[in-house]
């Protein structure tokens, strides 16, 4: 029995509070965490670190700045995409313009401008919800990389509007190499993925959750509405400002406006669709999904004969199965991957009786 919970007291009130309260699932995330540091370096080349574990991680985190609000809080966005391009170009603008910023400061920043802006955007929510607040975030989808590239001071007066990135040294440390910019990243995802684990199991995540499931009774239990919505915008617009900015810099090197269109928030929506709303394991089980399916649809087309495939028609044909893939999930599954892994434990803990 693998999840085998006899035996395992809590004592105090902090080991009952503790976010991972079974042995296994702590000694798991502690050969996880080992093994990402410490064995994929190692191992890994230049292709697994830039073209799937960072964009992997960076989509992660995405996803799970889009799921506290959307998943945890019930607010609807369609604006993610125009928060990590806020981010991103708000980063490159510290590093350039304050001499001595510091990589990781810059990122911090760049997550508080996406934050503020996702707070403002976030208005129309305390009087309208649903569809009417899509088309509301919608907006910040088309204003923020028409204001980026209307304006080229963002951008440092470049033609073409592209920001590039400054050099990944922290504390005399240089993360430039895909190996370290793939540290640098599982670094920032792993620390922001722990402090969402805590705020969603915390009085505020508590709140998300009363207004997600019923505003009215919420309210009438007196949760503040105003300051609760707009806290998950602000939030969830912090942890996509920081996506952005490691989109841009670690894992692109540069990046225009244009680069976080409307396609790439609905990349970020279909990853916490897949994974599973309202929970943190989904966020990283939808990106894995979105990163590696496309890749697994390659490899399959290639093992077929020779012109059965137009290779022009490839993306077409990934992007139909992509999305019959996405009705099924809503039907069959609608929260998750994360679901199927819950489903999974409660087998595990009977294992090796079927009943």
């Amino acid at each position: 029995m693998l999840y085998l919970e006899a035996g395992q007291f809590a004592t105090r009130y902090a080991a009952d509070r503790r976010i991972f309260r079974l042995r296994q699932d702590r000694i798991g995330l502690a050969v996880l965490l080992a093994v990402a540091f410490f064995a994929v370096p190692q191992v890994g080349n230049d292709y697994w670190f830039s073209a799937i574990l960072i964009p992997f991680l960076v989509l992660s985190l995405a996803g799970l700045g889009l799921n506290l609000l959307t998943g945890y809080a019930g607010q609807l966005s369609l604006g993610a995409a125009a928060f990590m391009a806020a981010g991103a170009f708000a980063a490159y603008n510290f590093q350039l313009r304050i001499e001595g910023m510091p990589l990781l400061a810059s990122f911090a920043l760049g997550g508080l401008v996406a934050a503020v802006l996702s707070a403002l955007f976030g208005l129309p929510s305390l009087r309208i919800k649903g569809f009417y607040l899509i088309v509301a975030t919608l907006a910040a989808q088309f204003l923020v990389p028409w204001v980026l590239v209307k304006f080229g001071w963002f951008s440092n007066f470049n033609a073409s509007g592209v920001i590039s990135a400054p050099p990944l040294t922290i504390l005399g440390a240089d993360f430039s190499t895909p190996a370290g910019r793939y540290l640098l990243t599982l670094g920032i995802v792993t620390a922001l993925a722990w402090l969402a684990r805590n705020i969603v199991h915390s009085e505020l995540g508590r709140n998300w959750m009363a207004v997600r499931d019923m505003d009215t009774a919420a309210a009438v239990i007196g949760i503040p509405l105003a300051r609760t919505k707009l806290l998950a915008f602000a939030i969830s617009g912090f942890y996509l400002g920081v996506a952005g900015s490691l989109w841009a810099f670690a894992y692109l090197g540069t990046v225009e406006p244009h680069g976080f269109d409307l396609a790439r928030s609905f990349q970020v929506l279909f990853i916490i669709i897949i994974g599973g709303l309202g929970s943190i394991l989904g966020n990283f089980l939808g990106a894995a999904f979105i990163v590696l399916f496309p890749l697994l649809l390659s490899n399959l087309a290639g093992l077929l004969p020779g012109g059965l495939i137009d290779p022009g028609q490839l993306e077409n044909i990934q992007k139909m199965i992509f999305g019959a893939l996405i009705i099924v999930f809503l039907i069959r599954e609608p929260e998750g991957l994360a679901r199927l892994w819950q489903h999974f434990r409660a087998r595990a803990r009977r294992w090796p009786l079927r009943y």
